[in-house]
């Protein structure tokens, strides 16, 4: 396997699910991140300390880790006009020199002692218009692009900021994250996109089943992850 680079890890982000008011209702969420100083150990399913509300859109085995590149913080500074803290949107680590264009699904990552591997790109849900109380924010980020990706854990281990990130393996397929999302959200009708994509064997089982239907002529809902209105 040819190293590469590393990749800086500008912040560690943990938090647990809390319950919070949005659209008159009681809604648990785990989007509110915080920075963490020192070691900390990252098992199959998160890092110590973390936790995921909505495991349908979060979470689980294929979206242990949400990282998010922190060269985008810059223009949602000026879309929102505040200053966003590190975790701003609900990542688990923000970082620095490792943009969608630059990252490939099956990548795969030496993180500490832990191996990471890319499965997806983010999906942004409506929990980020429970936090910045703006209700189209979800699908502004889809459209940017700026979406960030998830890691499935290979080996487990202990992680720290300084640590870095550095890819470990190339993933021959050469299908970005910046490309899948592509195919997913704006060009939905490329069948040899989808066949592209689907030929990566690391890809998540979530996302081969959407392009799988989509093959099959059946489009997904996505009104209820962008609103949380089924």
């Amino acid at each position: 396997m040819v190293r590469l680079k590393s990749v800086e890890i500008v912040s560690i982000n943990t938090g647990k699910p809390k319950e919070v008011q949005f659209n008159s209702k009681d809604v648990s969420t785990g989007i509110f991140k915080t920075p963490v100083e020192g070691e900390l150990f990252l098992s199959w399913v998160n890092f110590e300390g973390d936790g995921q509300a909505d495991l349908v859109h979060h979470g689980g085995r294929e979206k242990a880790v949400c990282v998010y590149p922190y060269e985008h913080y810059p223009f949602w500074e000026k879309e929102l006009q505040r200053t966003l803290a590190y975790g701003a949107f609900g990542e688990n680590l923000t970082i620095r020199g490792l943009l969608e264009e630059d990252v490939c699904i099956g990548d795969m990552f030496k993180l500490g002692e832990a191996i990471v591997q890319v499965s997806q790109p983010r999906q942004p849900c409506y929990k980020l218009s429970v936090r910045y109380g703006l209700p189209d924010m979800p699908l502004k980020l889809q459209d940017t692009g700026y979406t960030g990706f998830y890691f499935r854990v290979l080996k487990e281990g202990v992680v720290s900021r300084c640590d870095g990130l550095t890819r470990i393996f190339a993933h021959p397929k050469g299908v970005t994250v910046s490309y899948a999302n592509r195919i997913m959200h704006r060009e939905k009708d490329h069948i040899e996109g989808i066949k592209k994509i689907l030929e990566v064997d690391e890809l998540s089982v979530n996302w081969r089943r959407t392009f799988l239907k989509r093959l099959d002529g059946i489009a997904t809902d996505t009104t209820e992850r962008l609103t949380g209105h089924a």
